[in-house]
């Protein structure tokens, strides 16, 4: 990770990023190291969201809190007057993936923004079937306006958030001294934790040649890999536990959407099941070479560093 710094002052000529989705755990970090790296913050605040602790949290950080109507292309329009790019960390679903960002990408243009950062933020979802994970198949689908508008669009992949392997990913078990998986024990696995994404994002939202992705891993590991960090962070020897293939963890993944759908939830638990299997067919693995090198500056943690904390 980035070694911590004072907030820089911008400058006249400082560019200005415009945050999407500031208030989230993401967007607050990606904020951070905006500041850090002397950018201009306007970070985009729901009415609802303009007295809370996250906005002020953003205030003293010297971001530029604006109170936005995300169903009105004219008020983000204005919100996004003379940004150099437009970088969206918003959560939801079809509401907020396709259609409140598709109104942002509308505004970002009108303005004549030259750069967008879609809220893709995930394993690389670009090469799985439709049908395989409904919050990737949302952020296709938004994928596909993007691609025709008329503005320099770049991605950041970054496999899993790290962060959740100390609690919702359920492959670490401390408790049982267990790496529990299904499938192939040797399958490579993307990790990152949400504070190097940031990092990257933050650096990417400056740089004005980034390609349409970037692929960021702090870590590559196995599921043997993680039998090995594990151990070695907390000490005590973990061992394997093969719970099935990955056609029985399909068929979980079936029964659990069935008995608990929970369609108006991110995150039900059948939605990590899925991420889950998309990560461990090898799917969704972010091809390589990766572009962690390209800010040296970025320091990534690694998963044993990680287990190390808990």
């Amino acid at each position: 990770m980035t070694q911590p710094l004072p907030p820089a002052t911008p400058s006249a000529a400082a560019p200005t990023i415009v945050l999407a989705g500031a208030t989230g755990a993401l967007g607050l970090l990606i904020a951070h190291h905006l500041r850090q790296r002397g950018a201009a913050v306007r970070a985009l605040v729901r009415s609802s969201a303009l007295h809370k602790a996250e906005a002020q949290s953003l205030r003293l950080q010297g971001a530029e809190v604006v109170e936005v109507d995300y169903n009105s292309v004219a008020d983000l329009t204005q919100a996004c007057a003379g940004a150099t790019c437009v970088v969206s960390a918003l959560s939801g679903l079809r509401d907020i993936i396709v259609d409140a960002q598709t109104r942002l990408l509308e505004a970002a243009v009108a303005a004549g923004v030259p750069r967008f950062i879609p809220s893709d933020f995930s394993a690389d979802f670009t090469k799985l079937p439709e049908g395989s994970n409904r919050n990737f198949d949302l952020r296709r689908e938004f994928q596909r306006r993007l691609d025709k508008a008329p503005i320099q669009a770049t991605s950041v992949l970054n496999g899993m958030f790290m962060d959740l392997l100390t609690g919702q990913a359920p492959l670490v078990q401390p408790g049982i001294s267990r790496i529990v998986y299904w499938g192939d024990a040797d399958q490579p696995l993307d990790f990152t934790t949400m504070v190097d994404t940031a990092a990257f994002t933050a650096a990417a939202a400056l740089d004005p040649n980034t390609p349409r992705y970037l692929r960021v891993a702090g870590d590559v590991q196995s599921i043997r890999g993680l039998q090995a960090a594990a151990s070695a962070a907390m000490g005590k020897e973990f061992k394997l536990l093969r719970v099935g293939s990955l056609g029985v963890l399909a068929g979980l993944i079936k029964l659990t959407k069935t008995l608990a759908p929970a369609k108006d939830e991110v995150f039900p638990p059948w939605q990590g099941m899925q991420y889950m299997h998309n990560m461990l067919t090898g799917q969704a693995k972010l091809a390589e070479p990766l572009d962690n090198a390209r800010y040296p500056d970025i320091q990534y943690i690694k998963v044993q560093d990680l287990l190390a904390r808990k």
